[in-house]
């Protein structure tokens, strides 16, 4: 299952929480944007926010969304049987519904008469020919001027309008992907939680849903 939300809900510290808290039952996948500068997707990453662009922006927003897809792809494909042994949880910080609202809210600014929704829906409907979609998203939602104070804060940076747009539109991607799929999404109001509180509601929601899974096998 993967976890969605904005920069600055709360989701990556949520999903080290939880991973701690399950232990070897879980498998954790870092956000890409977290990787290891020494690893692909680490040196990749390094390459689009070489500009200073905190969207990864490099102006070529077509190769960028093929760039992130692609990591994906590879991460699925690298989940081998033995990383998988004893494991009732594959946790993703960031799914591929993330590149979809991001990068649909970045090619939709570059072409305004296509809808952001329909970018995003293109970019979800290409990315499962390739992979399978988590079986659950848990989508933290919170207060978007908080986030963005929390965001802004972690990396030193004073946002520019065009980012806090793409954090908007992102946001509303979210928000509608999630009521267009209410079978796969769970939402999550983290509003005016701390850490704590956040990591407890996830853990909480991912308990909730791995007994539900094992209710529907023995059934």
């Amino acid at each position: 299952m993967s976890v969605e939300g904005i920069n600055g809900v709360g989701k990556t510290t949520a999903v080290r929480a939880v991973a701690a808290s399950l232990g070897s039952r879980c498998l954790r996948l870092d956000e890409l944007t977290d990787q290891a500068g020494d690893t692909l997707p680490g040196q990749v990453i390094a390459a689009l926010a070489a500009g200073g662009d905190v969207c990864l922006r490099t102006g070529h927003p077509v190769v960028e969304t093929l760039a992130l897809l692609a990591l994906k792809f590879r991460e699925f494909e690298r989940l081998t049987p033995e990383m998988l042994a004893g494991v009732d949880v594959v946790l993703e910080d960031r799914g591929v519904d993330s590149v979809a609202v991001c990068q649909g809210a970045i090619l939709h600014d570059e072409h305004l008469p296509t809808p952001a929704r329909a970018v995003a829906e293109q970019i979800l409907a290409t990315a499962r020919r390739w992979r399978s979609m988590p079986d659950a998203t848990l989508l933290l939602t919170g207060d978007l001027e908080v986030c963005v104070a929390r965001f802004a804060a972690r990396i030193g940076r004073t946002l520019p309008a065009s980012a806090l747009e793409v954090i908007e539109q992102t946001d509303y991607l979210y928000r509608e992907l999630a009521a267009a799929e209410p079978n796969r999404f769970t939402v999550i109001d983290v509003t005016g939680h701390g850490p704590e509180e956040t990591g407890k509601a996830v853990e909480d929601a991912v308990l909730a849903l791995v007994a539900q899974r094992e209710v529907s096998r023995a059934s």
